[in-house]
Formats: structure tokens, C-alpha cells, sequence
């Protein structure tokens, strides 16, 4: 019986132990981005709470067009739906998982996994400049190439071919999500 609300999963608030985790108090206070595990469909008023609590988040969209009988609506939808990334020292991670509509903080063993600051800038700017994207099933094989030229330069991925169209798969191991975009050969380089 569903009363509308998810379950919410607080492991990684009840007993998180510091020193465990991080090794250091250092790595306790120093910012990194992690992904946020949020309730189906609750993306966005998570990404607009923790703005409205000053806390630097991330995110990312894609438009969708929907057809119905009478009419076509433009839609913006998550690029990796049930997530959402914010930029935080785990001394605040409370301040996160008492969002309404936040589950957890995403890691292994109980630990929070930060994600590489790199990827996160370079699709916030691919994004940022327009560029198209779509949410895309995980792949783990596949020819494997780097980007060398344009706002993804030196990310790896997985190459498909879909209607004749070359299309780069941008995969996020930690969330177990990708994201497809169009590119031109040119711009690839094999990866062994």
C-alpha cells in the first residue's frame, strides 16, 4: 500500500564513521561531488531544495517531446533519472539527507563515493553549450574511444551506431548510468 511517499534509506546518516571512510578529518571537510539517490520523479524539487539551502547541485536535462491527442509538449527531464549531484564536504551530508525526497548518498560499504570533479565540469559544460543528450540503458562492453576535440575532450566512452548516426555512450560506473551523444568519427580515438 503505497501512501505516496518513498521509503527512505538513512544508513549513510545513522552510522557513518569518519575515520573509516575517509582515512582523514581532511577529506571529511574538503568539498567533492557525489551523486544523491532520490525518490522516483522527486529530481527536481531535490535539485531546488539543496539551491534554496545554498548547496551547490547539479542537475542534468534533456528535452523531450511528448505527444498527445490534442497536442506536443516540450518536456525537460533528467538526463539520469532517480539522481541528482551535489557538491558538498561530507561534514555537511546531513544537511542533504534531510531534503524531503532524498533516499541516500551513493557509495559502497556505507562509505559516500565521490565522483571525479572532471567528468561532472565537462558534462556541465557540454550541456551548458547546448549540446544534445539522452538518457541511454548502461553498457559495461563495447569498442571503447576517447573524445579528443570539443567540450567532452578526454572522456572515454563506448561507440554505437544507431541510424546510420554514430553515437557516443558516456557511461557513470558509481550510478550505473549513461548518456548518449551524437559525434563525428573525427573526434574519436580508439582506446585499448
Amino acid at each position: 500500500m503505497s501512501s505516496g511517499f518513498c521509503e527512505i534509506d538513512m544508513r549513510m546518516g545513522d552510522s557513518f564513521d569518519v575515520e573509516t571512510a575517509l582515512g582523514s578529518p581532511a577529506g571529511y571537510l574538503d568539498p567533492y561531488w557525489y551523486a544523491i539517490y532520490t525518490c522516483a520523479n522527486h529530481e527536481k524539487r531535490v535539485h531546488e531544495q539543496l539551491e534554496r539551502r545554498s548547496l551547490e547541485s547539479f542537475l542534468p536535462s534533456y528535452e523531450s517531446m511528448r505527444h498527445w491527442r490534442d497536442r506536443k509538449i516540450k518536456l525537460q527531464l533528467p538526463l539520469f533519472p532517480g539522481y541528482v549531484f551535489v557538491h558538498l564536504a561530507l561534514v555537511d551530508r546531513l544537511s542533504v539527507l534531510q531534503v524531503p525526497g532524498v533516499v541516500r548518498i551513493v557509495g559502497f560499504d556505507g562509505r559516500p563515493s565521490s565522483i571525479p570533479e572532471n567528468e561532472i565540469t565537462k558534462i556541465r559544460e557540454f550541456l551548458i553549450h547546448g549540446y544534445q543528450a539522452e538518457p541511454y540503458p548502461f553498457l559495461t562492453v563495447g569498442r571503447r574511444a576517447r573524445i579528443v576535440r570539443g567540450p567532452l575532450a578526454g572522456m572515454q566512452g563506448t561507440i554505437i551506431r544507431r541510424k546510420n548516426r554514430l553515437r557516443f555512450i558516456i557511461s557513470l560506473e558509481l550510478i550505473q548510468r549513461s548518456m548518449a551523444v551524437e559525434v563525428d568519427e573525427t573526434d574519436l580515438e580508439s582506446v585499448v
